[in-house]
């Protein structure tokens, strides 16, 4: 049901293009001036296009970039894309001074071999994945020689899915800088005609909306954006660019009738979206995890999305909500029309929601198929009406039956394939495989709810794809000697401002003509209709456009196809998923389509400063928050952080478990903490305590900040202090400050710094960790509290394995098991046993902050809480911590 083709083009280097100064040595400040806007770090992006060409839905994208070394000495430089995570990709290829290097479709075991061998060759890799909500992340780097030129061009293919009534081409933008040459370029021609066509963007100023041309005739539209290098600036003497967001293209077709069938060489697509068709009543039943870890933002965003929810619902639907913890509760026994009284009732119950207890999964859905099952056989809903179970769960099943396998079984022979399943994971403490799988054998689908600020409006957003059935049990019947390979024609529910597409292969490739059938049930008849086509007419409709790309059907009909056995062999097994993985991969390596089995490889020759990548495709049951891979690694490792931020709490990712553990260390103001000690790099992190202004009576509840962070390099002989009035760099004798008002890069030997005015700094070192420091500003005048800091890990992978400290000793994998959630002291936060370095640790689950991006309200972190300053769980005890300076 994904309706969105996303796109994000990053030519990205390492230097950050957001700092009004460039400081190139300490003693030596160059303010940026109009000839080095092109140039950051000595790397000038010539060039940025994105040509899109879609022909009846179907989406080629060619992605172009050039780029010029301006230096002296050779560089790095990275070229991301953000695709959809539908989008196939289809070809890769680097242009060097002239000599191109392309990429090549394998079977993914070989292309890892491969690639594995250019990385044993010493030889840098330079592909990396990553997946976000829609999108997955393509990355290739490459060193180029000073002087030398080089151009990335990547080709991805999508079919555009209808969704509320348009198809929707999304294209993040972000450049990072100042691009000479940028242009998004979308030429769009269907054959039904287009009746409306739309280009708006997040960032789109009044200046810039008059750069956005468009224009659409019967069959053909065609967007252009393409800003000069002063529109592309933030301000009229800035180095920064405003292209930093979302650019949209939107378009929908005629139709005068309900399909559209077009046949080329041999291969059919079939486009079924009727209109003006009256809804469907609906029997909906809400099943709704209130376990423990949907304690907090979790469960607030779901009353909120459930109120929104409720104010959609139509007087002439049916629905009930069915609750999840330890045990099963029902709002009603039975579904209950959507009365205003109902309605009012329902609203207070929403609000009352609370969670308590474990995860009785199985429990809730098999309450929620009970009670829709015997509606239909009691008839006390209507004959014509569709049905559909919603499912939210953040967590797994741990009460009742918690088998997963077994919980599959139950409910679909309990469904019978009667109405369709929707279950939505939140956040990534779910088990999406398991999610994934129960509802494709239950006609439905799978969503990460993603636990952000928006996730009511996510959870809000899928209901209104499901919330407006217009024909249910439908059907397209093709003539069965004359066809093979057809995809997927018969469909529980047809959403309104959807479209359903069908498409196959004839068995006589010389056959030019087709009869289909379509029936589906309606809110008031059946409806029941033929459409005929031949080639001919097909091959009359595209005479006007110029563009097409030949065998787009074919390869139409292999993306649908390959899709559609993709979730298919999700739920197989044994001997069928065997037979289907076969089936997928032949495909992908025939139409060369980089699909989760297959790899894109990418080498150059041993002669020029070798390079390999391989470009793999995820699937959403692999993804986590940030999936990103530094080079020369083949797997992807989430970006997970280690942090100490707040009074002062400690949290600790631990990628495998998809959690975090976290503790706090309570000491008193003046004490300095050991955080990181690498004894191999020569890099340590110490920080000093802080209180309030005024001390608390109870010493016991006296509330600690880090006031100062100290972060050192021996063997480069930097010091750099960061307070919160002020940052200091010491190197050697030489000392040089920065206060938090200052916007600056900072590059020399061994240290890379960057000040985002009143927000954070980015600071490296010696080519070791990374780290950025927060500044949390309160109000001045506060009578109690005062400005602190906190501090995030990032590249920890960098730091020997001696590296300890507070922070320091968790950069080494660890693991825990969790065993007995029960209630705790506080309903809204259960307790654990946590079995942890051979121990076993009484812990509470709960959430502390990510103030990254958010230094003022921060994000909700899931973690495991560990009692008593970490007892247990760091090595030793806490005021073993306690160092006598900050250096």
């Amino acid at each position: 049901m994904e309706s969105r083709l996303l796109l994000c083009i990053l030519l990205s280097i390492p230097a950050f293009a957001s700092s009004d100064l460039l400081v190139t040595h300490v003693r030596n400040i160059k303010k940026r001036n109009a000839e080095n806007d092109l140039v950051v770090n000595g790397i000038e992006i010539c060039s940025m296009k994105i040509d899109s060409k879609v022909t009846s839905r179907f989406a080629r994208n060619v992605i172009t970039s050039r780029a010029v070394n301006r230096g002296n000495v050779h560089k790095e430089v990275f070229f991301d894309v953000e695709l959809p995570k539908t989008a196939f990709i289809t070809n890769f290829s680097m242009t060097i001074d002239g000599v191109t290097y392309p990429g090549y479709i394998k079977e993914k075991e070989a292309a890892k071999q491969e690639y594995e061998k250019a990385v044993s060759k010493g030889q840098t890799a330079g592909l990396v994945k990553a997946s976000g909500r829609k999108t997955e992340k393509f990355t290739v780097s490459v060193n180029i020689a000073a002087a030398s030129k080089v151009t990335f061009e990547l080709t991805y293919e999508e079919l555009l899915k209808r969704q509320f009534g348009k198809y929707e081409m999304f294209i993040k933008v972000k450049p990072k800088q100042l691009v000479k040459d940028f242009e998004i370029d979308v030429s769009i021609f269907e054959p039904q005609g287009i009746t409306e066509l739309e280009a708006e963007g997040t960032f789109i100023t009044n200046d810039l909306q008059n750069v956005i041309k468009k224009t659409f005739s019967d069959k053909k539209g065609h967007i252009s954006f393409k800003p000069t290098l002063d529109q592309q600036r933030t301000c009229a003497n800035c180095s920064q660019s405003v292209l930093d967001g979302d650019f949209t293209v939107k378009y929908d077709v005629k139709r005068t009738t309900p399909d559209n069938l077009q046949i080329v060489n041999g291969y059919f697509v079939h486009f079924f979206a009727p209109t003006n068709l009256p809804q469907l009543p609906k029997n909906i039943i809400f099943v709704i995890d209130i376990s423990g870890s949907m304690s907090g933002r979790e469960i607030e965003q779901t009353r909120e999305a459930l109120l929104k929810i409720l104010d959609d619902i139509r007087d002439d639907d049916f629905f009930n909500f069915i609750l999840f913890g330890s045990d099963v509760h029902t709002w009603k026994e039975k579904l209950i029309k959507a009365t205003p009284e109902n309605l009012d009732e329902a609203r207070k119950f929403v609000r009352g929601i609370d969670t308590k207890g474990m995860t009785n999964l199985y429990g809730g859905m098999m309450k929620g198929i009970e009670i829709l099952n015997a509606a239909h056989e009691e008839k006390f809903v209507p004959k014509r009406s569709a049905s559909i179970i919603i499912m939210l769960t953040d967590g797994q099943p741990n009460v009742g039956i918690s088998n997963t396998e077994d919980i599959r079984t139950h409910v679909k022979k309990a469904i019978e394939g009667k109405y369709p399943l929707y279950n939505l994971g939140f956040g990534y403490g779910v088990d999406y495989g398991f999610l994934e799988k129960m509802a494709l054998e239950n006609k439905g689908l799978a969503r990460r709810i993603y636990p952000d600020s928006d996730s009511a409006l996510q959870l809000q957003g899928f209901y209104d794809e499901v919330s407006n059935p217009m024909l249910m049990d439908v059907e397209l019947h093709y003539p069965e000697n004359e066809i093979l390979g057809l995809t997927k024609n018969s469909f529980k529910h047809f959403y309104d401002g959807s479209e359903i597409v069908v498409a196959g292969r004839f068995a006589d490739i010389n056959q030019n003509s087709l009869t289909v059938d379509v029936k589906g049930e309606g809110a008031n008849d059946v409806l029941s209709f033929t459409t005929q086509q031949d080639a001919e007419q097909t091959a009359k409709a595209f005479q006007e456009q110029e563009y097409i790309f030949g065998d787009y059907i074919e390869r139409l009909w292999a993306y649908l196809t390959i899709e559609q056995l993709l979730e298919k062999r999700t739920a197989a097994t044994g001997e069928e998923k065997e037979n289907l993985t076969a089936e997928v991969l032949d495909l992908s390596l025939k139409y060369k389509f980089v699909t989760p089995l297959t790899s894109m490889v990418v080498t150059k020759p041993e002669d020029y400063d070798n390079q390999a990548g391989i470009a793999d495709k995820m699937t959403e049951a692999q993804a986590a928050p940030v999936v990103m891979q530094a080079p020369p690694l083949y797997l992807s490792r989430p970006a997970w952080f280690t942090s100490v931020d707040g009074d002062p709490h400690f949290i600790i990712s631990v990628p495998q478990k998809e959690d975090a553990i976290c503790f706090n260390i309570n000491e008193k103001p003046g004490d300095v903490l050991s955080l990181i000690n690498d004894p191999v790099t020569g890099i340590t992190v110490n920080g000093e305590l802080i209180g309030d202004k005024r001390a608390n009576s109870d010493a016991n509840s006296q509330n600690t900040y880090f006031g100062k962070l100290g972060i050192a390099n021996k063997y480069l002989n930097l010091k750099v202090t960061v307070t919160s009035e002020k940052i200091t760099i010491q190197n050697g004798n030489e000392k040089t400050a920065f206060t938090w008002l200052d916007s600056v890069t900072l590059q020399q030997e061994g240290l890379t710094l960057i000040i985002n005015k009143e927000k954070n700094l980015v600071l490296s070192m010696g080519g070791g960790a990374s780290f950025v420091i927060v500044l949390h500003q309160v109000w001045k005048k506060h009578p109690l509290h005062q400005d602190f800091l906190g501090l995030y890990t990032l590249k920890s992978h960098k730091l020997s394995e001696q590296t300890h400290g507070l922070l320091g000793q968790f950069f080494h994998p660890i693991d825990f098991t969790i065993l007995e959630i029960h209630p705790g002291s506080d309903p809204k936060k259960p307790d654990a046993t946590m079995i942890i370095k051979n121990k076993e640790l009484t812990v509470t689950r709960g959430w502390q902050k990510d103030y990254r991006k958010d230094p003022k309200h921060g994000v909700d972190i899931p973690c495991w809480f560990v009692h008593n300053n970490g007892a247990g769980l760091i090595d030793g005890v806490h005021t073993d911590y306690i160092v006598s300076s900050l250096f």
